[in-house]
C-alpha cells in the first residue's frame, strides 16, 4: 500500500527524532511492502524562520491531505531563541495550538 505523509520535524531535536521515525516507517515498508511518501512541512520557529508565522495555510492542507502526520518537537531555549521575543501568537507552539484548533478530531 502507498501512503502520503505530512514530515513536521520541527526544530532542534525534533529534526533527528522525525528522521529516525522515517528510518523505523521505511523498514517497515520494507518488511510489509508499504510506500511511504513524505512531504516535508514547516511548523514552529523554522516555519517562523522562512515564512513570518508558526504554521501557514498551506502546511495545514497539506497536513489534512495526508494518510498520516509525523510530528516533531517545536520550539527553543526560551532564554535566548528570538522566537520567544514574539508575541504569542507567533511563537513556534502557537503552530502546535493553530494545528489541533484546525482540525475535527482534536489533531489533524
Amino acid at each position: 500500500m502507498d501512503y502520503n505523509i505530512a514530515v513536521i520535524p520541527g526544530d532542534g531535536i525534533g529534526t533527528e527524532i522525525v528522521e529516525e521515525g522515517k528510518k523505523v516507517l521505511n523498514g517497515i515498508g520494507r518488511k510489509y511492502n508499504h510506500h511511504f511518501h513524505y512531504t516535508e512541512v514547516l511548523m514552529g520557529g523554522i516555519s517562523i524562520d522562512r515564512t513570518g508565522v508558526p504554521l501557514t495555510e498551506e502546511a495545514i492542507d497539506t497536513a489534512k491531505n495526508s494518510d498520516s502526520v509525523l510530528l516533531g518537537a517545536v520550539g527553543g531555549n526560551v532564554s535566548t531563541s528570538p522566537w520567544y521575543i514574539l508575541p504569542p501568537h507567533l511563537r513556534p507552539e502557537a503552530g502546535l495550538l493553530s494545528f489541533k484548533r484546525r482540525s475535527d478530531r482534536g489533531w489533524i
